[in-house]
């Protein structure tokens, strides 16, 4: 996982809040064992129109939203169904982070595994945000981690909460699996020191 620090890009907004994650990936997408090919399920049923073609009215569709990195949505963004798929596919569409006013939890915490950032910022913040977005389609924050951070495009610092484990995890660009497996030298010193707890044949815990 690559680390996660501060980085700048560009925002689209897609207003609405709810946004479950059937409606982020179709689950005719859940049998893929890999990740390539998710992207072009994201949104699939608002980005296509009935014959295959992009809908332009959609807001990711938008030549002014190309190569945005920052999503910007409501409340509630990625309910419904456990599916990993769906931070999945919008990190794979582009997106580094994404803005909200509150966030599923399983979303989250999928989200945080893969080193996509879910950020919640308060209500007066997030109508500030979609209103230079609207005024300025090209309009860009900045994302400060270590700082805990969000450079609204006026120039306003916004602070956004996080797990202090998943913020680590994220800056230093591992996953659990990989946090623990930097300890091991830690765990086998704790592990000789202590030969009682991990050794049932130690002389220690002999009957």
């Amino acid at each position: 996982m690559e680390p996660v620090t501060t980085f700048s890009g560009k925002a689209v907004a897609l207003v609405a809040d709810d946004i479950d994650t059937d409606q982020i990936i179709p689950a005719a997408y859940l049998k893929v064992t890999d990740k390539s090919g998710l992207a072009e399920g994201l949104f699939k049923a608002w980005r296509y129109l009935p014959d295959g073609t992009l809908n332009p009215d959609f807001p990711l569709n938008r030549p002014e939203a190309a190569g945005a990195t920052v999503l910007v949505t409501g409340r509630n963004f990625g309910c419904g169904s456990s599916r990993e798929h769906a931070p999945w596919a919008l990190q794979g569409y582009g997106f580094k982070a994404v803005i909200a006013l509150s966030f599923a939890d399983i979303f989250r915490n999928n989200s945080l595994k893969i080193g996509l950032l879910p950020i919640v910022i308060d209500e007066t913040s997030h109508r500030e945000l979609l209103r230079h977005i609207e005024a300025d389609p090209a309009a860009s924050v900045t994302v400060d981690l270590p700082d805990q951070q969000v450079i609204l495009p006026g120039g306003r610092a916004v602070s956004f909460p996080i797990d202090g484990f998943a913020k680590h995890c994220l800056v230093h660009g591992v996953d659990q699996l990989g946090f623990i497996l930097q300890q091991e030298e830690a765990i086998a010193a704790y592990e000789a020191a202590n030969p009682a707890q991990f050794n049932t044949l130690h002389p220690a815990v002999e009957g």
